[in-house]
């Protein structure tokens, strides 16, 4: 069997509560995963946007997923995914907007 995911970047909409200490012991409790990292991205009247970053060995996305639902918070994206052996960095290209 192949190594699995290691890293998940995420792009969450969630409500206020629960706050952030709270959602990212929540996730630390999953089997699958070493490592949370939670930073708020944009806070209105009813939501706060975050961005969830994820280690772990093989994180299994849809138990992931299913967690985060129950605490009602909707996943708007998957911005970065590391899969394998071993963690490659990402390499700017000509492409890259920022170049």
């Amino acid at each position: 069997m192949s190594p699995g995911i290691k890293l998940l970047v995420l792009d969450v909409l969630k409500p206020h509560q629960p706050n952030l200490p709270l959602l990212a012991s929540k996730l630390a409790d999953i089997d699958c995963i070493n490592g949370v990292n939670i930073s708020l991205i944009e806070i209105d009247k009813e939501t706060e946007s975050i961005k969830i970053t994820i280690a772990g060995d093989d994180l299994d996305y849809e138990k992931i997923g299913d967690e985060l639902a129950r605490w009602n918070c909707s996943i708007h994206s998957v911005d970065k995914v590391i899969a394998g052996e071993k963690i490659i960095e990402e390499v700017p290209t000509h492409s890259d907007k920022n170049l």
